[in-house]
């Protein structure tokens, strides 16, 4: 019989789990404050659980993380770690310090089911949806990583699914990752401090908006649909009219909440002066903040980085007209850490057709 990995349960499944071996809901509670609180994985340890339940969760339960296989420092102080799942997968998580904020990216699929052009990730194919556990267990360990809490260790404040993968395309396990992330008894993040990054799935973003209200980024990347179409295939499927009453839809009632869209700058293929003007009129009616992310080249890469002065040039047109507009600074790039770079290790990366026929 297969133990069930507590990693994989939020508040109310990991309670509808105690209450199914006849004890009451706040087990739940002394378990998850020794999981995520104190960094106990061994039910043995738990002593204020009785001797009899801890013995009765050694044989029906486990909590695994996933496995931590090497860390790589920046020199800007960024770490990515190689984390390797059951299968012999690995994803690759990152940490980006600055001044009193700490940023995890977390991963949530093993390569990605989509194919931007521009992603390294991308390039890699695409396996499987990661677990809840494998979700959430890229936190737990980054914040054992990091000193688990203790005096002097560095704190894990904000928390982005920009990693390797579509989240939206993971929907089911992803979402109770965002409420432990956000759980008091877990990892006890503001709604504002965790944040899905999407490349515009749009029936999942308005079936989100129904279950969490964590901040939404948008991988934008073309202010129009023939350009998107090339750098985002999936727009194809969901083009930018769709998308952009999608996301109108998902901060309606959260004001003053905005969406944040990334774009890449590419040189010479979406960052001329008639870009940032399209840019403005399609995000005009937007609560918005951009992010104007300089590309971070990979092996075979295509595309090449827009030179500084014409990213200036972009973001001075949008903030002319209003738009909260910053250009990203890269991090990690020595360690191959930066935006779009992560890449992991993919075995069998011949299932992105059959799972996007699946998810409709």
């Amino acid at each position: 019989m297969n133990k069930v990995n507590l990693l994989d349960l939020d508040r109310p499944a990991l309670q509808a789990f105690f209450l199914e071996l006849g004890e009451q809901r706040f087990r739940a509670e002394q378990v998850m404050k020794w999981i995520y609180h104190e960094g106990i994985t061994d039910f043995a340890a738990m002593t204020n659980l009785s001797k009899a339940l801890r013995v009765q969760l050694d044989a029906l339960a486990e909590v695994r993380p996933p496995r931590l296989l090497y860390e790589r420092v920046s020199v800007d102080g960024t770490r990515k770690w190689l984390v390797q799942l059951a299968g012999g997968n690995c994803i690759e998580t990152v940490f980006i310090p600055e001044g009193d904020r700490g940023t995890l990216c977390v991963s949530s699929q093993v390569g990605c089911i989509l194919s931007c052009s521009f992603c390294a990730t991308a390039q890699q194919g695409f396996n499987r949806n990661l677990s809840t556990a494998e979700i959430i267990g890229q936190l737990w360990l980054a914040h054992q990583a990091l000193g688990g809490g203790r005096a002097g260790s560095r704190e894990i404040t904000n928390v982005v699914l920009m990693g390797m993968g579509e989240p939206l395309y993971n929907f089911k396990n992803v979402v109770p990752a965002l409420s432990l992330m956000q759980d008091d008894l877990a990892f006890g993040l503001s709604k504002r401090r965790v944040t899905l990054s999407t490349s515009g799935v749009v029936p999942a973003i308005y079936k989100l908006r129904e279950v969490s209200d964590v901040s939404l980024a948008v991988s934008l990347h073309a202010p129009n649909d023939a350009l998107r179409n090339q750098l985002v295939p999936l727009n194809q499927r969901y083009p930018l009219a769709e998308l952009m009453a999608a996301c109108k839809a998902y901060i309606q009632g959260l004001q003053p909440r905005r969406i944040t869209w990334e774009y890449v700058m590419l040189d010479g293929v979406n960052d001329s002066e008639a870009h940032a003007r399209e840019l403005v009129t399609l995000l005009r009616d937007i609560p918005s903040k951009v992010n104007l992310i300089p590309f971070n080249p990979f092996p075979q890469a295509r595309y090449r980085r827009s030179p500084p002065a014409v990213i200036d040039r972009f973001r001075h047109i949008l903030t002319a007209h209003d738009l909260t507009t910053v250009t990203r600074k890269t991090r990690g790039e020595d360690i191959e850490a930066a935006c779009g770079q992560l890449a992991g290790q993919v075995e069998d990366r011949s299932r992105r057709q059959m799972h996007l026929r699946m998810a409709g």
